[in-house]
Formats: C-alpha cells, sequence, structure tokens
C-alpha cells in the first residue's frame, strides 16, 4: 500500500472558482455515488435525508422509526453507532427493513471508534466517518507541531484510517467524510485554526488515504451551526476540490439548527444559499424534533430551488464580474444614513440593518393599520417595528398617507411610500407630502426601467429638496445602459438602492439573489458605498407564478444569501400578512443570518440514539428561561460526542455527561461536571449569572 504524497496538494487556497456563476444556477458537476440501490450526484436528482433519534440497540423503535420516515419521503437514513454493540444491531435493523420491504440506503454514522466502523461496515450502505474525532482524542490543548510531528500525526492517522476505507473498498460501501466546524482535531486546529480553511483540511487529509488506496466512494459534507461558516466551507471545499481535480458529491446541512422557526430559517438560509449556486447532492434539515419533521421542510427547499438547475437566464451583460470574496464574510461597505434622530436609529456603515414591514390592510383601511401598528408597538418589549412600507396607488392612497403620517409618526422610526406608476412629481407636490418636523424620516420609491432616466431625476431632486430619501427600484441592466451614468452625476447623498420587479415583468423561473448581486456591481460602479434594501415579495420568489404561502424558506433563502454575502441595509417583509408574524420572521432572519442579534442564540443537536436526556423537552424549558438573554449563545447537546466539540463558539453549554447527569461548560471548558438533570437549569442560570451575562427577563 502507497501512503498518499502530500506534496502534491500544496496548491494556493482559491485558484478555482466555486461557482462558474453568480447571477444563474449552474449545477455543480461532481463524480456519481452509489449508496445502496440509491445514486447521488451525477445528474441524479437531490436526495433528502434524516436520522433516527432512538437507541440504536432498541432494533424495534429503530426500524419502526425508520419506516415512519420512508413513508415521509426520506431517502436515505442515518442510524448511529457509538460502540461496537450498537453497529452488530444495524444487522438486524437492515434485516427487518428489508423484510417490510424497505430498501432505502442505510448509513452509519461514526465517530470515535474504528472498531464500531468496522463492524457497522458489514451491514450498511454507507459509513460516515467525522475526521475530527475518528482515532483521535479531543483535548483542546495548544500545541505546537513540528513538520516533522505533524507528519508523524498524519502517519497515525493513515495506520488508523486505512482499514475502514479497505473495508469499505472490499465490500461495496461508501463513506461520507462529514468535517463538522466544532470537532476539529487538535492538529488541524494548531496547523489552520478554527475556519472553513480547516474544516476543508480536515476531509482532504481523510481522502487522500483513501483515494492512496484507490477508493473514490466518497462524498463530504463541511457542517456548523452557523450558516456563514457552513457556506463559506462549502464554497472553499468547492474550490480546493477543483484545484485538485476531485469531484466529489456534496452532502449539506446546518448542524445543531435547534429547533422551531430559528432551526428552519437557519436550514434554509445554509442549504438554500449553496442549491441556489448549484451546489449539492443530498440535504438534511437538522431539527431538535421529532425527525419525522424535517422531511417536508428539506422537499420544499429542494423543491424550490432546484428549479433554478440550468433553467435560468443570464439576467445582466456583468454576469462576470463579481468583486465578493466567497470564501471570507465582510459586509459590504455603505455610507450611513440616519433614519430617526431621536432614537439614533441608522442604516449602512457598521450599523445592523434596519426592519420594515408592509402592514395589512394599508392604507385602504387607515383607521385599523394605525390600531394594529400602535397596538403592536405598545406591547412588544424588543423587537419593535422600524419602518413601514405603504403603497400610493392614487391620489385618495396620498391623502389618506397624511392622517397615518400625523397619527404615527411618534410610534414608527420611518415610512416607506411605493408609489405606483399613475403617480407623478405633480401629484406630490399638489398633495403637499408632509415634511418631516418630526425626527422620522421618509423614503420614497418607485419602479423604474431603462426609459425612465428623465423621471428618475426629477424624482431624486424632489427628494433631496423634501429631505427625503429616494430607494431606486431597478434592476442592473437599466442602470447601466443609461439611468447609472446620468444619476450618478447627480450626486448620492440621499440614495437608497433596491429591487423588486413587478409582477408583470416576471416570467417563469426567478433569481432574484442573482439580480441582486449584479445590481451591487453597478452599485460600486455608479453609486459608491449605497446602502441596499432587500425586498422579500412575490416578484422576488424563485417562482411567482406558481407562489403560494411558505415565506418563511423564501425569504430566509432570499435575505439570508445576500446577507451571508455582506449585501443588505434594510430588509422587508412584504408578504406575510400577519404583522406579528411579519415582524418576527424579520428579526429572527437577521438572527439566522448572525446580521442583527436581538435575542439568545440556540444551538442545539437533533438527537440520536447517543442522546442521554429528552432533548426536545429540555430545549424548550431553557428557552422558556432565557430567551431575553441578548447576545448570549447557549448550546444545547445530548452527549459528549455532540459537545464540547460542536458547540464551536457557544458561551455556554449544557452538555449530557451520563444518564441523568449534565456537565456544564463555559466556551469549551467543562466547569461543572455531573450535576444532577433536576438541577441543572437552576445551575446553569447561576452560572451565567457569575460570568456576568445575566440580566432579568
Amino acid at each position: 500500500m502507497n501512503k498518499p504524497n502530500r506534496e502534491i496538494y500544496e496548491l494556493p487556497i482559491t485558484s478555482a472558482k466555486y461557482s462558474e456563476s453568480r447571477t444563474q444556477t449552474l449545477r455543480r458537476t461532481s463524480r456519481e455515488l452509489r449508496i445502496g440501490n440509491t445514486a447521488i450526484g451525477g445528474n441524479n436528482p437531490l436526495r433528502v435525508q434524516s436520522m433516527t433519534t432512538t437507541p440504536t440497540q432498541d432494533v424495534k423503535a429503530t426500524a419502526r422509526q425508520s419506516l415512519a420516515l420512508v413513508e415521509a419521503g426520506c431517502e436515505i437514513i442515518r442510524i448511529t453507532a457509538p460502540n461496537k454493540k450498537a453497529a452488530e444491531a444495524l444487522e438486524t435493523i437492515a434485516k427487518t427493513l428489508k423484510d417490510a420491504g424497505c430498501n432505502v440506503p442505510l448509513v452509519a454514522d461514526i465517530h470515535f471508534l474504528p472498531s464500531a466502523a468496522m463492524e457497522a461496515a458489514k451491514f450498511v450502505d454507507k459509513i460516515r466517518i467525522n475526521p475530527g474525532n475518528y482515532a483521535d482524542k479531543k483535548k483542546f490543548v495548544v500545541a505546537k507541531y513540528t513538520d516533522a510531528e505533524y507528519e508523524e500525526e498524519l502517519d497515525r492517522l493513515y495506520k488508523a484510517f486505512s482499514p475502514i476505507v479497505l473495508r469499505c473498498k472490499n465490500l461495496g460501501r461508501a463513506m461520507r467524510i462529514g468535517t463538522n466546524h466544532g470537532s476539529l482535531s487538535d492538529r488541524i486546529m494548531n496547523r489552520y485554526g478554527d475556519t472553513p480553511f480547516g474544516m476543508v483540511e480536515s476531509a482532504l487529509e481523510f481522502i487522500r488515504i483513501a483515494e492512496s488506496h484507490n477508493y473514490r466512494d466518497i462524498c463530504l459534507s463541511m457542517k456548523s451551526s452557523n450558516p456563514k461558516v457552513m457556506i463559506e466551507a462549502y464554497r472553499l471545499a468547492v474550490s480546493r476540490m477543483k484545484d485538485l481535480g476531485m469531484d466529489y458529491p456534496l452532502h449539506l446541512g446546518v448542524t445543531e439548527a435547534g429547533d422551531g422557526e430559528d432551526a428552519r430559517i437557519k436550514s434554509a438560509i445554509g442549504i438554500g444559499s449553496l442549491l441556489y449556486d448549484g451546489i449539492g447532492d443530498t440535504i438534511r434539515v437538522s431539527l431538535t424534533e421529532d425527525p419525522i419533521h424535517e422531511i417536508p421542510i428539506a422537499r420544499a427547499l429542494a423543491e424550490k430551488v432546484t428549479r433554478l438547475w440550468g433553467k435560468t437566464k443570464d439576467i445582466a451583460s456583468n454576469t462576470e464580474q463579481d468583486s465578493i470574496d466567497p470564501y471570507s464574510y465582510s459586509r459590504n461597505l455603505t455610507k450611513s444614513y440616519q433614519l430617526n434622530i431621536e432614537q439614533k436609529l441608522q442604516i449602512g456603515e457598521k450599523n445592523p440593518p434596519s426592519v420594515i414591514i408592509k402592514p395589512y390592510p394599508g392604507l385602504t383601511d387607515p383607521e385599523k393599520l394605525i390600531q394594529n401598528i400602535c397596538q403592536y408597538q405598545i406591547q412588544a418589549e424588543t423587537n419593535k417595528i422600524e419602518g413601514v412600507l405603504l403603497t400610493i396607488e392614487n391620489q385618495k392612497d396620498l391623502k389618506s398617507f397624511k392622517n397615518v403620517y400625523q397619527a404615527l409618526v411618534t410610534a414608527i422610526p420611518f415610512f416607506t411610500l411605493e408609489l405606483s406608476e399613475s403617480i407623478d412629481i405633480d401629484d406630490l407636490i399638489f398633495e403637499k407630502l408632509p415634511i418631516f418636523k418630526t425626527p422620522s424620516h421618509i423614503i420614497l420609491t418607485q419602479r423604474f426601467y431603462q426609459n425612465d432616466s428623465h423621471y428618475a431625476t426629477q424624482m431624486l431632486q424632489y427628494c433631496r429638496n423634501q429631505g427625503y430619501y429616494f430607494a431606486l427600484n431597478a434592476d442592473s441592466e437599466a442602470l447601466e445602459n443609461e439611468m447609472g451614468p446620468i444619476l450618478s452625476k447627480m450626486g448620492t447623498e440621499n440614495l437608497i438602492l433596491c429591487s423588486a420587479p413587478t409582477s408583470k415583468e416576471v416570467m417563469g423561473i426567478n433569481h432574484p439573489v442573482g439580480r441582486y448581486r449584479s445590481l451591487l456591481e453597478v452599485a460600486k460602479k455608479y453609486f459608491p458605498k449605497c446602502p441596499i434594501w432587500i425586498r422579500n415579495c412575490k416578484s422576488n420568489s424563485i417562482n411567482p407564478k406558481d407562489y403560494h404561502s411558505d415565506h418563511l424558506l423564501e425569504n430566509s433563502i432570499l435575505s439570508g444569501n445576500l446577507l451571508c454575502d455582506g449585501i443588505g441595509d434594510l430588509i422587508s417583509i412584504e408578504n406575510e400578512p400577519n404583522l406579528r408574524q411579519a415582524v418576527t420572521l424579520a428579526y429572527n432572519l437577521l438572527q439566522g443570518a448572525r446580521s442583527r442579534i436581538s435575542k439568545t442564540e440556540f444551538v442545539a443537536c437533533p438527537s440520536c440514539g447517543r442522546t442521554l436526556f429528552d432533548l426536545q423537552s429540555v430545549t424548550k424549558k431553557i428557552r422558556s428561561k432565557t430567551d431575553h438573554l441578548k447576545g448570549v449563545t447557549i448550546a444545547i447537546m445530548g452527549c459528549i460526542v455532540n459537545g464540547p466539540g460542536e458547540m464551536a463558539d457557544a458561551d455556554f453549554g449544557y452538555v449530557g455527561g451520563a444518564p441523568d447527569k449534565i456537565n456544564l461548560y463555559v466556551g469549551k471548558k467543562c466547569v461543572e461536571y455531573n450535576v444532577p438533570q433536576s438541577e441543572a437549569l437552576d445551575w446553569l442560570i447561576e452560572l451565567i449569572k457569575r460570568e456576568g451575562k445575566w440580566v432579568d427577563p
């Protein structure tokens, strides 16, 4: 057997593009990989998978849950094998499923024990290896490795990993090398740090060993609880594989996403963003809930975004212009605008994105509109409405707005008015829109086309004279061909850019992310440092013709994608009629993208056969007592495997250490061992207080 030659892999980090285009979706080409009777990669459809949560040695319960997952639409099932006995139980589980007529591929989830992997490979179709802890001990010690010591570690890894590679090769089993952000080995942490690049290199260490044995039945994953890190890691993995002549398929997932709306948002941001760029061959939405709830979310994501694969057309002449570094997050630098003087509400520069809500029924019932908004603002302790978007269709609406403005000016920091095509400058002047003599500002916006340059200059000048901000709603092509050169001569001190075509303009499959990316490039050319407004509306959905009420996924995919690329200074929710739900969704979306923290961040594993307590009920209890701690991250982990490593950047950790015993962490340091579970929540609260991060609710 020939050991891998590391020298040939010392290549530039990003010499290859991760995607051929970021304004249209071209599916990444990957090799086909067979997992039992199912194929992934190549031209095969995107596959949905999940993981059982029952104890593996409870064969009946595990088989029963597996059958329920298959019935819900799961195409690949993963089962934990934390030890050799659990691995042996996989034989009976596999037989039980086949006797029931179920031929869905089974995957054994392996972490620390090579012996469990060797046993499990006899009975399943794929082995999942976590390179951060397979045959490695996690000590979280800072150690300096010389090059010679590093090579010694790789030699040890070669001897430990080669047996399972050869067994999979001989038995015809596939393998997933699944890197997790929070469980990188000490060796990788020392050499590359806790970084996306370290995640990729961790997988490459194992791939090199596998390839030295001429084994390539491999797929990869690069999971993190932080969607930004996860997106960067997958992009970097694709780029590195291109450099190295590799084409392994990818399994996508945001690990430890938690439960409820937050988990669905984070998963949609991470998975949806990569699918938008044509990356991904299998997906899993990890929820701290019954795993059957994962399937409809995953299938909805797959159905939405894969419509784009190869079906969208280039939407601008500057397609290949892309100034964003896709491997390292950096906020797009814009100027600062003051939207409310008294509240010191600003957008742009280093300020977090502000929230705009389009309330219903709008100006058709001004009294109800005022009542709904005032009632919400009074009741809301946090996450208040910052801006409202109102549509002005005619003269009657202009008159209604004047009344609304006077009633709401003390409750709403700023107003945004979208003018229909029938409204012109003369209408505005005639109605004498209220010039803000209060701290509240007004933003006017209207859809502009290539032949609207004269009207756009009039609107810009009008807003400038009145002291309003002007949101130029246009696509990159219109700005590039005519409007950009003309408007740029006027200066951009009160200009905001957005893109929301009318429903009439949008035909067939839509690519709003590509439209915004192109808009950014034109903005940098003609309107440098101009703030950008992300609009979540029907015309910015993937398929407006087949638009339905699933606003959470649509908005998360669009806004989360852009926010993780550093784009966005304003965000509007225009497609959710329920006011409270719209506000909650907006703030949760910003938190999911790590763009604005407004509450506690929870990192919770989705449970499996290793879990030492009921994750669902415990997570709910901890959330009920701590979800007011803005800016604090709490990790809730069922066992040591998903414990100190997987928590990555959490402030505090609640980890199953033994049956009915909890270990408590500050960062990655365990500070309390074997706390009785009945007392652990109280101990956690005292620990947060001791660290100076507690505030009374």
